[in-house]
C-alpha cells in the first residue's frame, strides 16, 4: 500500500488530470480560454482529417502547455518519419503517444505501434516520454491474448500506459492486477469519460468528421451507450479511480480526461472537484456541471 490516502491521490490524480481534445477547429482557442497554462493537453490523430490537423494543433498549444501529440501508426509514413520529429522538437514537444490507429495502412506507412516505437528508437528516442495502448475492456478487433503480449513486447519502447475509456472500476482493478501479474511495470493513466455532454456528443460527426465518428461509434458502442444513458458519474468514477491510485502495487500515475472537445465542461468539472475538497463552496466562481 502506499501512504498516499485515497483523498490525496484524488487531489493529486486531479491536479495533473490530462485532458485529450480532437484536432477540430476552434480548440485551441477553446484550450486557451479555458485551460491554464502548463498543463498536459493530448491531441489525438484523426484518419479524416490526416496527420498534418494534429501537428498545427500540436505546435499551437505547445506553446503554453505540455503537448502530447498521437502519432498513429498507420498514418506516419516511414521516409517521413525523421522530418516529422525534427518538426516536433522544433516546437518543443518532449512526450509522444504511439497507437496502432484506426486508419488502414499502405506499403508506405507503419504496420503498427510496434514497429513505429522501434523506428523511434533507430532515431535515438527523440521523446524522452512515450506512452503506449492499454486496453481494460475488450477491443472488437483484437483478441485479448494479442492485446496482452503486444503490451509486453512494447514496454521496453514506452514510459507510460493511457488505458481506453472504460467505466467499470472493478474491470481496471482486474486489467491492472493482470498487467501488473505479467511483469509489465509502467505507470498507468486511466482513461475516463469527461462529464460531456449527451447531445453534444451525438453530433460529433459535425465535429470530426463523420468517417471518423463512425469508426469511434464501432469501436466504442458499449462505451458511447454508457455516457448517452442515465446512471453513469464521471465523479464517482474517478473516486474509485482515486482510492486504487491509493495502492501503489497498481501503479496508477494519473487520469487522461476524453473531453470530446468539451473543454469548458470538462475543466469546470475537475475545478469544482477541487474546490469540494478544499472545502470550498463549488458555487463561487464556478459553475457546477454535469457529473
Amino acid at each position: 500500500m502506499s501512504n498516499k490516502r485515497p483523498p490525496a491521490a484524488l487531489r493529486s490524480l486531479l491536479l495533473d488530470a490530462r485532458l485529450e481534445v480532437l484536432p477540430s477547429e476552434g480548440v485551441v482557442d477553446q484550450v486557451h480560454e479555458h485551460v491554464t497554462p502548463g498543463r498536459s493537453i493530448t491531441v489525438t490523430a484523426s484518419p479524416t482529417k490526416g496527420l498534418d490537423a494534429t501537428l498545427e494543433v500540436a505546435e499551437r498549444l505547445a506553446r503554453l502547455y505540455h503537448v502530447v501529440p498521437h502519432l498513429a501508426a498507420r498514418m506516419v509514413p516511414r521516409a517521413g518519419l525523421p522530418d516529422l520529429v525534427a518538426r516536433l522538437r522544433e516546437a518543443g514537444v518532449t512526450e509522444v503517444f504511439v497507437p496502432g490507429g484506426d486508419a488502414a495502412g499502405t506499403d508506405m506507412t507503419f504496420d503498427g505501434a510496434l514497429e513505429l516505437l522501434l523506428a523511434l528508437e533507430d532515431l535515438g528516442r527523440p521523446f524522452p516520454h512515450v506512452g503506449i495502448t492499454g486496453y481494460p475492456e475488450s477491443h472488437p478487433g483484437i483478441e485479448d491474448h494479442v492485446l496482452v503480449q503486444s503490451m509486453w513486447a512494447k514496454r521496453e519502447h514506452a514510459t507510460s500506459i493511457v488505458s481506453n475509456m472504460t467505466f467499470d472500476a472493478a474491470l481496471v482493478r482486474r486489467w491492472l492486477t493482470a498487467v501488473r501479474d505479467r511483469g509489465v511495470t509502467l505507470p498507468v493513466l486511466v482513461g475516463v469519460p469527461g462529464p460531456v455532454d449527451p447531445a453534444k456528443l451525438l453530433r460529433m460527426a459535425t465535429t470530426i468528421g463523420v468517417g471518423d465518428s463512425m469508426r469511434f461509434l464501432r469501436k466504442q458502442k458499449n462505451v458511447f451507450a454508457r455516457i448517452v444513458l442515465p446512471g453513469f458519474s464521471t465523479t464517482t468514477f474517478v473516486h474509485e479511480v482515486a482510492r486504487m491510485a491509493a495502492e501503489e502495487r497498481l501503479g496508477i500515475r494519473g487520469l487522461h480526461l476524453y473531453t470530446f472537445n468539451q473543454v469548458a465542461r470538462t475543466e469546470a468539472w475537475r475545478l469544482e472537484q477541487l474546490d469540494r475538497l478544499s472545502g470550498v463552496d463549488p458555487g463561487r466562481g464556478v459553475r457546477s456541471v454535469g457529473s
